[in-house]
């Protein structure tokens, strides 16, 4: 069955991920600019300053190396940052101010991420895995009724966030981001994930 389309769905609320959006946050990370906070991450102090531009800069690397590991290779070797295990690993060479600024944060972002990712595997857990199944399998389906052709082979990362804001998001060439809250709502859910479907298939 060679011929025959093939679709590959991976959803996850992944704690590098997760540790990756927490340290965005306390350290006054602006960017990507559409993307919305976490909810329920501690404040950062009142007279916190933002990133500047190098810690940007490698923040945003690490980000997209941690998204799609495998379509952004660092040119340099990667060490783990000890503070965090073995989840968050930066280059050898040109993260330094990145490297410096995350270990003080490393406690607040990984009880942050583990509690975040406990909540979407309970949430996940109330359904059966048929039912997150149902819901990609539909809105294949209906792309599938509308354009009158069987959907192309395709792959596709899904990230269920704690954000603030309700929706989902283009975060990498094959991820999607969307709001744990949007994720449960099966009709929201249906019709906001169609043209992501529509785009790859």
């Amino acid at each position: 069955m060679a011929d025959k389309p093939q679709w590959l769905i991976r959803e996850d609320a992944g704690v590098p991920v997760l540790i990756a959006l927490s340290l965005r946050q306390l350290l006054g990370v602006r960017e990507p600019d559409d993307l919305p906070g976490l909810r329920d991450l501690p404040p950062r102090a009142p007279d916190a300053v933002d990133a500047g531009d190098r810690l940007t800069r490698q923040w945003r690397d690490y980000w997209n190396m941690t998204v799609e590991p495998r379509a952004h290779h660092s040119d340099v070797p990667l060490e783990l940052v000890d503070e965090f295990d073995t989840l968050v690993a930066l280059p050898a060479t040109g993260a330094e101010e990145l490297r410096t600024a995350i270990p003080p944060l490393a406690t607040a972002a990984q009880q942050y991420a583990d509690t975040a990712h406990t909540r979407y595997v309970e949430s996940m857990s109330t359904s059966t895995g048929g039912d997150a199944y149902r819901a990609y399998a539909s809105a294949i389906a209906e792309f599938e009724r509308e354009v009158g052709r069987r959907a192309h082979s395709f792959e596709l990362n899904v990230q269920v966030l704690p954000f603030s804001q309700r929706g989902i998001w283009w975060i990498g060439a094959l991820t999607v981001a969307v709001t744990d809250g949007l994720r449960r709502d099966v009709v929201a859910f249906d019709e906001a994930i169609r043209p992501i479907i529509a785009e790859l298939a």
